[in-house]
């Protein structure tokens, strides 16, 4: 359902994505994990076409994102790390708006408009400007507006921002229950625990590259820290990475 293959990004002399390949499968929540500048939201702004990759393909529900633009960004919905909402709009306007923007019947937004506004628990301010609302609630309405079009992918870069703590555990109950039902999550965060808890694999950027990928067992077992939580694997393939200590295949194997 997501396919990179080789995708490359580079400023001046400074490669920011090198060489970066994986595979999203349908129904599996993917956990993009990286140090600072290490080129997570530059993969993933190529990955939804708002930058152009100096090298490779992204393929997202069978549709490159270069070659056939349009139809790739029909399939999966979006949250970057800082949504951009109309503050002049209720929740049940930007809605339709959006709606609109994908082909949705009035009728048929207005349905999902008010399913989804009731998972995010928002249907009591459906009608307030979004203007008024708090960091999290705007979080909360960027996630309906991602899922109003029941798009086979999703691509969030920090799901949790903003988020109090049952705004958490409903977006992860949520996540779950899509991926169960055959969507295809691409998640990155900086909350280890957030991945650790609901990753079906784990994928870790560093400089640019893909360091390590696979699930919590596989990782484990790349460390040969049996029982260890994702921080301490996160920190220890990091580290070793930067003093190269090991090299990048071997992390992968």
């Amino acid at each position: 359902m997501l396919s990179i293959e080789n995708l490359m990004k580079r400023y001046g002399k400074r490669t920011v994505v090198d060489q970066l390949s994986l595979t999203v499968n349908r129904g599996e929540l993917f956990a993009f994990l990286g140090p600072n500048g290490a080129g997570k939201t530059t993969t993933i702004k190529m990955m939804c076409g708002l930058l152009r990759p100096g090298g490779g393909h992204v393929v997202i529900n069978g549709f490159d994102i270069v070659k056939n633009s349009r139809a790739a960004k029909a399939s999966f919905g979006y949250i970057p790390d800082q949504p951009f909402l109309y503050d002049r709009l209720t929740p049940r306007e930007f809605l339709r708006f959006i709606g609109g923007l994908y082909g949705i019947k009035p009728e048929d937004c207005d349905s999902r408009t008010e399913y989804w506004l009731d998972q995010f628990e928002l249907l009591p301010f459906q009608d307030e400007l979004i203007g008024s609302f708090s960091h999290g609630m705007r979080q909360k309405i960027a996630f309906t507006a991602a899922f109003i079009h029941n798009p086979p992918v999703l691509i969030v870069d920090e799901p949790m921002v903003g988020l109090d703590p049952r705004g958490a555990v409903i977006l992860k109950k949520l996540l779950r229950q899509r991926c169960e039902a055959g969507l295809t999550a691409f998640v990155s965060t900086h909350s280890l625990d957030v991945a650790e808890q609901i990753a079906d694999r784990i994928g870790i950027i560093h400089q640019g590259r893909l360091i390590a990928e696979g699930t919590m067992s596989e990782l484990r077992d790349m460390t040969r820290q049996s029982n260890h939580r994702l921080e301490s694997i996160f920190l220890e393939l990091t580290r070793a990475r930067d003093i190269g200590e090991i090299p990048v295949e071997a992390l992968r194997q």
